[in-house]
């Protein structure tokens, strides 16, 4: 048995209501007003259930076909979650996670599967993602799985981009562990799972953005795994921090879907910074000079959406 939360992280229903209202250009600053994500405190309500504090592995399998640099942008967005850089940082944006129940979390990158030769085939059901899930320690962990841009998942792109949620190492054990999935969205849906990188399939057709690491579907990956990395530390098992039902829970990072910088709005990632030298938008620096575009993340102490620029 498991349970999974699977999120699209784009702006599609919020890009929809916008793009369904015809407005003279004299509107516009209303209309963008109107349909901002928040009109009222957002608050994500505590349900009493443990969360992931201290040190945490992160067991990594990687399926599919995935380029040194490739991976090396991931693994450097995970240490960097750990190393202290100065604001605006990978570490100071995972800092706010502190603030739920209060207490670090330290993640540590341990061991990592590499399957290219597609063991299980090109076409994934969840079934799948599982097994690869159960492998390994669970004890104090977390297993990510990572797919390739040639590989199909059940759900993907139609109906999310990635997903968290819990296992059983076996059927008789009563112990659960958390796992997360993130597939590569460059080819198969980057309007909608790699947006702002990527031009939207639907809604206001802005350009987009150049992606600070020069790879469409990593960077795009980037911002789905950190949306699930937070939900997972900070409603590892159901009953953390969340708001709306349990099966479909708005979370730390799924609260803010579509907010990357100040004076955001639906199409709009908001106020970015931008490298000199490339042209990339970027809101957060990592190890090694690597830049990062991070999503906004639910504040308890301001109940309000944070972001880092």
């Amino acid at each position: 048995m498991a349970s999974s939360h699977q999120y699209s992280f784009l702006l599609v229903s919020l890009i929809l209501i916008l793009s369904s209202l015809v407005v003279p250009s004299t509107a516009i600053a209303t209309a963008r007003k109107l349909s901002l994500v928040q009109q009222q405190p957002l608050v994500l309500s505590y349900h009493n259930g443990p969360l992931l504090k201290g040190n945490i592995t992160v067991h990594i399998t990687w399926y599919g076909k995935f380029t040194p640099s490739q991976r090396a942008i991931l693994i450097d967005f995970i240490q960097s979650l750990r190393v202290l850089i100065p604001a605006p940082s990978v570490s100071s944006w995972w800092k706010m996670t502190e603030e739920y129940k209060r207490g670090f979390t330290n993640l540590i990158v341990g061991k990592q599967t590499i399957d290219e030769t597609y063991s299980l085939g090109k076409s994934l059901k969840y079934p799948h993602i599982l097994r690869f899930a159960r492998r390994g320690d669970h004890q104090g962990a977390i297993s990510v799985i990572f797919t390739a841009k040639d590989v199909l998942v059940d759900g993907f792109c139609m109906n999310n981009c990635g997903s968290h949620g819990t296992g059983k190492a076996s059927r008789t054990s009563k112990t659960k562990f958390p796992y997360i999935w993130v597939g590569n969205p460059e080819t198969q849906c980057p309007g909608e799972c790699a947006w702002p990188f990527y031009q939207p399939i639907y809604g206001p057709q802005t350009p987009p953005l150049i992606a600070p690491n020069g790879d469409i579907g990593v960077d795009g990956m980037i911002i789905n795994f950190a949306t699930l990395l937070a939900g997972t530390v900070t409603n590892p098992f159901d009953n953390g921090y969340y708001q709306g039902p349990s099966n479909a829970p708005l979370e730390a990072v799924s609260a803010c879907t579509g907010i990357y910088g100040k004076g955001a709005y639906p199409g709009y990632p908001g106020e970015l910074l931008v490298d000199k030298t490339t042209g990339a938008s970027y809101n957060a620096v990592g190890i090694h000079g690597r830049k990062y575009l991070l999503p906004a993340m639910w504040d308890p102490k301001t109940s309000a959406c944070s972001t880092l620029v």
